[in-house]
């Protein structure tokens, strides 16, 4: 007697592996959008930060012209911190886990300074992952 899988075993089985793909591989999908939206808020907490160490060091956020780049290395516009560090605050700024800019704001609409990611679709607004992440909203 031959010893193997017979067709219907074979079908069964297949048919069971599609199953379980169809419910697992898109909760994983959805897997790479959740980590973005939870770096960015790591990112802008970290940014946030730094920029209220500036100000604890010189008594004034960096200017909204100054933006976040017054971390990395001392402003030359604008008010002129007095107390820098000599390597910054940061090594650089980074962007948003979307590839885009982080948008500083300072004074800001609803706190002493803003730091904004705009999301998925680098739009102001959305819903989702689309939607803006803000300084003001994390706390």
């Amino acid at each position: 007697m031959k010893k193997g899988f017979t067709l219907i075993e074979l079908m069964i089985v297949i048919v069971i592996l599609g199953i379980l793909a169809g419910i697992v591989v898109p909760r994983l999908m959805n897997e790479p959008d959740k980590a973005r939206v939870v770096k960015a808020k790591m990112q802008i907490q970290n940014l946030a930060v730094a920029v209220k160490k500036f100000k604890m060091d010189n008594g004034f956020y960096p200017s909204t012209e100054q933006g976040l780049e017054a971390l990395v290395t001392k402003p030359t516009v604008g008010r002129i911190p007095q107390h820098y560090p000599p390597r910054g605050y940061i090594s650089k700024v980074p962007k948003d886990p979307w590839g885009n800019a982080y948008i500083y704001i300072s004074p800001g609409e609803h706190a002493d300074f803003e730091i904004i990611s705009l999301g998925a679709d680098g739009k102001e607004g959305g819903e989702g992952y689309d939607k803006d992440i803000k300084s003001y909203e994390l706390e």
